[in-house]
Parts: structure tokens; C-alpha cells; sequence
């Protein structure tokens, strides 16, 4: 069966406090939105709609630089959540298959619980996800009767019996697109909110006759970021999963706590990540990499059997290939390092390619800025880049060649050659006992003045 899913990120979030739209505010590097895109991505939909209200542009840019292929329903008045699905009608033209329907801010659906969803609508016509509650609070309450499932039952309208179930509404339904659109059509607002309540569709469901059932998963999953705590609590969530699935598969982290994932992040096994590492999004890392303390990598690829860091930057572009070593206060951005080169002290590399077991000495720079445009750096294999040399790009070292430390290069250098490009050294015998002294004089009159 054809699966589709509607996405609803209308809701303001007035709790944030923020500006920001609430589905924007991110998780594991990514807005809370991308992670739910990313949980109907798994399950191979032919369609994705995400309904957007509040800061619908910004929402619906962010849905689509993540994912060009979905497509954005406008809910111009937020009059609840059955009538926020009615939205995405017009997106699910001609659609025949099953609608599940997801939230903006809850971020962490898993695929087997969709996939438990997805097959238990072969029982039943509409099918919702629930939970057994710690505290059920103010959720919704599913009322059963055996295996299926009569109401839902929002906590505003329950009476003090209904209020004693702990099985939970999480607001995630399941239903053949025809039948989930028929009954939405009949929902109406006689209710506490006078809102257009999706969870109305299951008492609509039972009066004419059609099975509802329900599938529960683990509390945490259901998690609704509603305020700046909440937001807190499920990052902490997120990176303790991930934590748990990297160890799982066979990476050595040496203090878990103090590395935190991007939402993207994959790292080979037997790889070592050492403490207080942060990956940001788009990284990846091959099998038998040492990441050493206080690096961040983001956008860029490890190969096997390199080191990173200690305090080393890989930003967006880096590309690293096998046995590559990048030592402390090394940055590369947008550059590749070809395999054996090694960067191992107070570098930066912008815009370059580096040669295979090409050794850069402390304090190189390459020079790839003008103030208006970025310009690459080449330097061969086997090249020797001495301290402190300055590469002034566009320009291109061959292979085995040569900078003299302290040097400036502007022009290319030929492959095997020594280029040096400094100031010729003066010294001025004496000199500099009679500038101190000259010096000690003028601050000594000074004090004289001030007293």
C-alpha cells in the first residue's frame, strides 16, 4: 500500500518565546521539522505534505531546502488540527493509498512505529498511536474497549473516570486518504475550544461503522517541544541515543557524555572519538579514525585511519582521504588533503588541494581571500611547506617542492623547486642597547612629568 504523509507545522509556540517559528528550533543541528520529514523519508512515501501557518515562508523554505520533493499546504486561520489536515487536501489529489499524519515538534516517531502503524491498518480502518502516560496530565485519553479503540477523548472535555486512563493520544493517525478526508469533512467544533478536533475522526469512524484500533510506543517518542525546557529536554534525549547507537555499532567513545552528534552524523566502526567533540551537520567519518579532544567537524569526510585534532577545525568541504593527519589548531574549510599529508600545527587551509604525503609546517596560510573572491591553492604531493609561509592564491606548488619558512608566495613553484620569498635580514651591531636605553630615558622623563 502507497503511503503519503501530511506534516502539520502551523502552531505558533507561543511558550518559546522566540521569533522563531517552533518547528524551526532545532535538534541534533536540524529544525524539529526535518527530524519528522526525515521519519516519513524512511518509510518511502510517494508523498510528502508539510501544512504551514505561523512563519509559513520560513517553515516552508526550511521543509524544502531539506527536502525539494515535499510539498507545502497554507493553514491561513489555526482553527485546530482536524481542520489543519483539510489543508493538505488539495496536495493529496488523486492520492488512493494511506495518510499518516505527523507533527512539526514531535520529533522522534520512529520508523518501526510507523511500520507497526502501517500494518495494523489491516485490522482496522483509522489507526492511532498512543502511549502509556507517567503522568498523563492534560493528554488525551484513548478509551478502549478490547483491542478497538472507541474515542479519544481531549482532557478539557473527559469527565474525572475518562481522566483516570493512562493510555495516551499522541496525535499521530493512520487512515486510507479517502476516509480520512470524508471524515474530517463531518468533524465539527462543539467543544471546550470551539476547534476542529482531528482526534473527532475516531468517534465519526465508529458511527458509520468503520474499526479503529491503536498501536502504542515508548513515551519518549511522543515527545511534544513546547518551550524552551522542552527543547532542552529532547536535545538531551536525542544526543543520549545517539550516544547509544554509536557505541552499538562499534565506535569507541572515551567520555559519551561530552560528544554531541549532529542529527546527520556517521562515524565507522572502530573509530575512537575522544572527549569533548562536536559533530555538526553533514559529517561523516570513515572506519579506524581517531578524533582527538575539542575538535568540530561539520560538512566534511574523514577516510580511514586519519587523525583529527586535538582543537581542530573541519568545516564545510574538507575532504580528507586515508592516513591524513590534522593536528591542533589546524582549520580546513572547502579543501581537499590527499592521502599521508599531514597539517599538524596552527594552519589554515581554505580552498586548496593538498598532495598526497605533503607536510605543511606551522603556521601556513593560504591565502585564499581578496576581499571579493575565493581563489584555489594547489600544493603537490610530497611538498614541504615551511612555518610560517603565506600562500598567497591563486597559486600552485609542484611536487616536491619547497618553501623557505617566513615566506610569502605569490607566484607558482615549479615541481622539485625551493622557492623563498622574504625580506633580506639587516642587523645593525649595537643598535638595540642603544634604543633601550634611549627608550628607558624617554619613559623615565615621562614619570618625572606625571609626579
Amino acid at each position: 500500500m502507497s503511503i503519503a504523509f501530511v506534516i502539520l507545522a502551523a502552531g505558533q509556540g507561543t511558550r518559546m518565546n522566540s521569533d522563531l517559528p517552533k518547528v524551526l528550533h532545532q535538534i541534533g543541528g536540524a529544525p524539529m521539522l526535518v527530524h519528522a520529514i526525515r521519519a516519513a523519508e524512511f518509510q518511502d512515501p510517494s508523498r510528502i505534505v508539510v501544512v504551514t501557518g505561523h512563519g509559513g515562508e520560513a517553515v516552508g523554505k526550511a521543509a524544502l531546502d531539506y527536502q525539494p520533493m515535499v510539498d507545502i499546504a497554507e493553514q491561513g486561520e489555526q482553527l485546530g488540527t482536524a481542520h489543519a489536515v483539510a489543508q493538505a487536501r488539495s496536495a493529496l489529489e488523486g492520492f488512493e493509498g494511506d495518510v499518516i499524519v505527523l507533527y512539526g515538534d514531535t520529533p522522534f516517531v520512529q520508523t518501526e512505529t510507523l511500520e507497526k502503524m502501517r500494518e495494523a491498518r489491516a485490522a482496522h480502518d483509522v489507526v492511532v498511536l498512543g502511549f502509556e502516560a507517567a503522568d498523563p496530565g492534560r493528554y488525551g485519553r484513548l478509551v478502549m474497549d478490547g483491542k478497538n479503540l472507541e474515542r479519544i477523548v481531549e482532557f478539557k472535555d473527559a469527565t474525572e473516570e475518562e481522566r483516570r486512563i493512562t493510555l495516551c493520544n499522541s496525535g499521530v493517525i493512520a487512515a486510507n486518504a479517502q476516509v480520512l478526508f470524508d471524515l474530517i469533512d463531518a468533524v465539527g467544533n462543539d467543544n471546550a475550544s470551539g476547534e476542529y478536533y482531528l482526534t473527532d475522526i475516531i468517534g465519526l469512524a465508529r458511527g458509520r461503522g468503520l474499526s479503529a484500533g491503536a498501536v502504542t510506543c515508548d513515551e519518549a517518542e511522543t515527545l511534544g517541544v513546547n518551550s524552551r525546557a522542552e527543547l532542552s529536554a529532547a536535545e538531551a534525549l536525542f544526543q543520549a541515543r545517539r550516544r547509544t547507537e554509536a557505541l552499538e555499532d562499534g565506535v569507541t567513545l572515551i567520555a559519551p557524555d561530552t560528544v554531541h552528534f549532529a542529527f546527520d552524523t556517521v562515524i565507522g566502526r572502530d573509530s575512537v572519538v575522544e572527549p569533548n567533540v562536536v559533530f555538526g551537520p553533514g559529517a561523516s567519518v570513515e572506519s579506524g579514525v581517531t578524533v582527538r579532544p575539542f575538535s568540530h567537524l561539520e560538512g566534511c569526510h574523514v577516510s580511514r585511519g586519519s587523525v583529527v585534532g586535538p582543537y581542530a577545525r573541519l568545516r564545510p568541504g574538507a575532504e580528507l582521504a586515508e592516513d591524513v593527519k590534522i593536528g591542533n589548531f589546524v582549520e580546513i574549510k572547502a579543501s581537499r588533503v590527499d592521502r599521508g599529508a599531514k597539517i599538524n600545527h596552527l594552519t589554515y587551509v581554505g580552498d586548496a588541494e593538498v598532495g598526497e604525503e605533503a607536510n605543511l609546517g606551522a603556521g601556513t596560510v593560504t591565502c585564499n581571500y581578496d576581499g571579493v573572491m575565493k581563489h584555489q591553492t594547489r600544493i603537490g604531493a610530497r611538498a614541504f611547506i615551511g612555518s610560517s609561509t603565506m600562500l598567497v592564491a591563486p597559486v600552485s606548488i609542484g611536487d616536491d617542492a619547497m618553501t623557505g619558512s617566513g615566506s610569502v608566495i605569490t607566484q607558482d613553484v615549479e615541481p622539485g623547486a625551493l622557492a623563498i620569498g622574504r625580506a633580506k635580514q639587516v642587523t645593525k651591531p649595537g643598535l638595540a642597547r642603544k634604543l633601550f636605553e634611549m627608550l628607558k630615558a624617554q619613559k623615565a622623563k615621562k614619570q618625572q612629568g606625571a609626579e
